[in-house]
C-alpha cells in the first residue's frame, strides 16, 4: 500500500479507521476538514491530538526546537482526539500529503504499520542521532516494533496507577517509616485491607474510581488485574479470542469484593470519583497518571501516587500506553526535509522532562534519569510502571480511544455495579470479542 491507494482500499481503511476509533480524554477537536492534509509551508509539517495543559507542554518543547534551530520552521496542527485524528492521518497518508511527523499511540500503531502508512524508524535518519534501541523504556520500545520492524519512537509511558490521600494513608497506618509513601504490599488480601484501613480512617469510601459511562477506565482496570494472571484476550493479531475462563472469574470476583462490599462505589461519574478524592472522602483513586495536573490545582490537598502492587499473580502490572512519533510515509519528501524531521523529533525526546509535567514518564531513558525528570514529584514514583506496562492486545480494532475498549469496558461496568455475576460476566465477554474477532479487517495483519 505504497503510493497512490486504489478507492476501495482507501476506504476501506478509513472505515476501519472510524471503527476502531471513539472518545477519549488526550484532546478535544480543535480541526476539522476531509483529510486536514497541509502544503510544506515550514520545514517540519507536525500533527499531534494535544490540548489543555499537555497542549501547553508539547508548544513550549516546540519553541524549544525552533530556539535551538532558528532557521527551521514548524508547523504544528492539533486535530481531534480519537477517530478525528487517526482517520484524517491515514487518509492524509494514502493520498500523498501527509504531515512530516505525527503523535500516535502505539496502542494503535499495528494497524497503521500494517496499512504501509509510516517510515520504518531504520529509514528515518534518527539512528544517526543516536535514537536506538538501548536508549528507551524495553516495554515502549517492543510495543513500537511490528514483525521486526520499529515504526514508532516512544516519547512516554502512561500507566494507570494508584493515587492515594496522603493524610488518610497516615492515620490508617498505611505509610512507610519515612513517612513518605506507601508500605509495600502486596496480594488481594493486603490490598483489600489497605482500602478497609482507608474507610475506618474516616474516609466515606476506601477507594473510588469513575464507572458510570466510564468503559476505558473499567478497561484498563480490568485488563491491569487480569494481566497478572493470563495473557492477551484476543490473539492472532486479534482473530481469536483466548480468554482464560478461570483467571477471567477470578478478576470479576475480586472487582466485584470491592464495590459489593461497599468499599467503592458501585456507580460513579467522573466528576463525582473527582470530587471524593480530593475532598478527602476516598482513600484510593484508581486512574491514569495524566489526572496528576488536576489534582495540583486542589489547594491543600496532599496526594501521592504510586504504581499498582501486584494484585492477582506473582508480579505487578501497569495497564498503560504511550505516545510515541511516527513520520508517515510519503514518496515525495526530501532527504532534507526527513534530515529535519528527525531533529525534530530528537529535540522533543531530549526535552520531554517538559512532557513530563503533565504526569507522563519519559520513555527517553537520558531524560527519564535526569536530575529534571527525578526531581519531579509524584512522578519519580512510579517509574518502575512504564518497566510493567501491559498494553492493549495487537489487533486492527484496539487501542486508545476505541470502539473495542468502550464494548468491553460497558461488560465490566455491570460487573462493578453487581448486575451480573462474574461467571455471566465471562460470557458476556466472549459474546464482546466475538463481534470483532469475526469481523473482516480493514488492512492484512500478520
Amino acid at each position: 500500500m505504497s503510493g497512490a491507494m486504489a478507492r476501495r482500499r482507501f476506504l476501506a481503511l478509513g472505515g476501519g479507521l472510524a471503527l476502531a476509533g471513539g472518545l477519549g480524554a488526550c484532546s478535544s477537536p480543535l480541526v476539522s476538514g476531509l483529510t486536514g492534509a497541509q502544503p510544506n509551508t515550514a520545514d517540519v509539517v507536525y500533527w499531534n491530538l494535544f490540548t489543555g495543559g499537555d497542549g501547553a507542554n508539547m508548544v513550549l518543547m516546540e519553541k524549544a526546537f525552533q530556539k535551538a534551530h532558528p532557521r527551521l520552521t514548524v508547523e504544528a496542527t492539533i486535530l481531534g482526539w480519537g477517530n478525528p485524528y487517526y482517520t484524517k492521518l491515514a487518509l492524509a497518508t494514502a493520498s500523498g500529503t501527509p504531515p512530516d511527523v505525527g503523535i500516535c499511540h502505539l496502542s494503535r500503531l499495528p494497524l497503521l504499520a500494517a496499512a504501509g502508512l509510516l517510515e520504518p524508524v531504520e529509514n528515518a535518519g534518527v539512528t544517526d542521532l543516536g535514537i536506538t534501541r538501548d536508549r528507551f523504556t524495553p516495554a515502549a520500545w517492543h510495543k513500537a516494533t511490528v514483525d521486526g520492524t520499529v515504526y514508532a519512537i516512544p516519547l512516554d509511558t502512561h500507566p494507570f496507577v494508584l493515587f492515594y490521600n496522603v493524610e488518610l494513608a497516615k492515620k490508617a497506618g498505611l505509610l512507610n517509616a519515612a513517612g513518605d509513601n506507601l508500605k509495600p504490599m502486596k496480594g488481594t488480601s493486603e490490598f483489600i485491607d489497605a482500602v478497609k484501613a482507608m474507610k475506618a480512617a474516616g474516609a466515606s469510601y476506601g477507594a473510588v474510581m469513575s464507572i458510570t459511562a466510564d468503559p476505558s477506565t473499567a478497561w484498563r482496570y480490568f485488563s491491569m488485574i487480569y494481566s497478572g494472571l493470563a495473557g492477551p484476550v484476543v490473539t492472532g493479531s486479534g482473530t481469536r479470542i483466548d480468554i482464560n475462563d478461570d483467571a477471567m472469574r477470578e478478576t470479576f470476583a475480586f472487582m466485584q469484593s470491592l464495590t459489593a462490599g461497599g468499599l467503592m462505589p458501585k456507580s460513579l461519574t467522573g466528576s463525582g470519583a473527582n470530587a471524593l478524592f480530593s475532598t478527602g472522602k476516598a482513600g484510593f483513586l484508581f486512574d491514569g497518571e495524566w489526572q496528576i495536573p488536576s489534582y495540583r490545582l486542589v489547594k491543600g490537598f496532599n496526594f501521592n501516587v504510586v504504581p499498582f502492587p501486584a494484585l492477582l499473580g506473582p508480579k505487578p502490572v501497569a495497564y498503560a500506553d504511550s505516545h510515541a512519533l511516527v513520520i508517515p510515509r510519503n514518496s515525495k519528501r526530501s532527504s532534507a526535509r526527513t534530515g529535519h524531521a528527525a531533529q525534530f523529533i530528537k529535540s522533543l525526546l531530549d526535552n520531554s522532562a517538559t512532557w513530563a509535567q503533565g504526569g507522563h514518564i519519559p520513555a527517553w531513558l537520558p531524560t527519564q534519569r535526569s536530575k529534571a525528570f527525578l526531581d519531579q514529584s509524584p512522578q519519580h514514583n512510579y517509574v518502575e510502571a512504564a518497566f510493567n506496562a501491559q498494553y492493549d492486545p495487537v489487533a486492527w480494532y484496539t487501542g486508545a480511544g476505541s470502539d473495542f475498549q468502550n464494548t468491553v469496558g460497558a461488560t465490566i461496568i455491570e460487573v462493578l455495579a453487581g448486575r451480573t455475576s462474574p461467571k455471566n460476566a465471562v460470557s458476556g465477554m466472549r459474546a464482546d470479542l466475538k463481534r470483532y474477532t469475526t469481523a473482516r479487517p480493514p488492512v492484512t495483519m500478520k
